[in-house]
């Protein structure tokens, strides 16, 4: 049976002086006792994994909403499959795991229903009240509006979760106009680089949107594999797959195709980063901290390949006149939900009443429809605005 100790001690043997080790961390806002068996990144992982918040994600959207079909992602399944490629990421490069997990997993906690498009209208609701970003509201549900310990609120998660999550960063990702008056910008060190976790964590992130994106709209037919042979990177995966295999099945060749797209794209990063690593004489955490420009990087043949299939995917899927329909659906009714709160906001149940009492009414519409699933963003417009609606 291994002990917190011997674990940390393991870490010592087995991660790279660069990774960050679970003994180094900086500690939490709220002390508490150390686990006997877990280390500090181990609990947080299973903290986030036994939220409220992240059990919401089954039912939030990510490109497709839940009733148009079974398989496609859902914000829940997104999330786990950037897990799994931050874990290969970290087991490759000597780093730490549980970070990358803990990290992963919770990155996408604070968006709100309907993908991007409850992002949208929840920003331009709160334009003038401090403004809305899902990194710094994923930050919020785990500092603050999760509710489990009698002793603090939140999950009390370590410094290097938390930082991870501030600093994650996509192309879907864009920081509000309140960033600059954040005080979570100081807390967080913006002189320092972010931990080489983080970055690989983001990457993570962006191979399974991309993938993943590109999977569901072809099993939706927003897409055909004939227009993605403009792509160059799909075409170079197309062939390797039949270069391997003779006479696979449709469905099959698609999916191994996919397949190898993610695996083309975690090996050249890992590659690619490890020669950074190199160049850059990256040996301590301290060299990591020190750094102004991004560590973990693609080769600039495949950085480009991504982006040349992220200016398909937005061309073709995201502004899809399918998903579109739905994006200002969506967008609409919750611009409606926050308008009629805001200026009503008896209507709100009374726990969010009296959080508006401390945080303001639009923080507190706010944080109450960002943590909607789909389906309860639309059971509460029909209870405000159906006159026959049962409330």
């Amino acid at each position: 049976m291994l002990t917190r100790e011997q674990l940390e001690e393991r870490e010592g043997k087995i991660l790279a002086p660069y990774a960050m080790h679970s003994r180094g961390t900086r500690g939490r806002k709220f002390v508490e006792t150390d686990h006997p068996y877990r280390t500090c990144f181990q609990r947080d992982r299973d903290r986030v994994i036994h939220s409220t918040a992240f059990r919401r994600l089954e039912y939030k959207t990510q490109v497709f909403v839940n009733h148009e079909g079974d398989h496609y992602r859902t914000r829940l399944t997104h999330t786990t499959e950037v897990s799994q490629i931050s874990r290969t990421l970290a087991r490759a490069m000597g780093l730490n795991e549980e970070l990358m997990e803990a990290t992963a997993l919770a990155h996408d906690v604070g968006h709100p229903p309907f993908g991007h498009a409850g992002e949208d209208a929840l920003r331009e609701a709160m334009e003038q009240h401090g403004g809305f970003e899902h990194n710094r509201q994923s930050l919020r549900v785990m500092d603050v509006l999760e509710q489990r310990y009698p002793g603090f609120s939140g999950l009390n998660l370590s410094y290097e979760v938390r930082e991870s999550m501030f600093k994650h960063t996509t192309i879907h990702d864009r920081p509000g106009a309140e960033a600059a008056h954040d005080p979570l910008v100081a807390e967080f060190h913006p002189g320092e680089g972010p931990l080489l976790e983080a970055e690989f964590v983001n990457e993570a992130d962006s191979i399974a949107y991309d993938n993943h994106d590109l999977d569901d709209s072809l099993r939706a037919g927003l897409v055909s594999e004939g227009d993605l042979e403009r792509v160059s990177i799909w075409r170079r995966a197309r062939a390797d797959v039949a270069r391997r295999f003779a006479n696979l099945e449709r469905d099959v060749a698609r999916v191994q195709t996919v397949v190898t797209l993610i695996n083309l794209m975690v090996t050249d990063l890992l590659e690619t980063t490890s020669r950074r690593l190199v160049e850059r004489e990256i040996r301590t955490l301290a060299d990591v901290r020190r750094q102004t420009e991004p560590l973990v990087v693609f080769s600039p043949e495949v950085a480009e390949t991504k982006r040349e299939l992220e200016r398909f995917l937005s061309r073709n899927v995201y502004r899809h006149y399918r998903v579109a329909r739905m994006t200002r659906r969506a967008h609409r009714f919750l611009k409606d939900l926050c308008a009629e709160y805001m200026e009503h906001p008896e209507q709100l149940p009374p726990k969010f009443q009296k959080w508006g009492e401390t945080q303001g009414v639009p923080r507190a519409v706010c944080d109450y429809i960002a943590g909607m699933t789909d389906r309860y963003a639309q059971e509460e417009y029909k209870k405000l605005f159906y006159p026959f609606e049962r409330v």
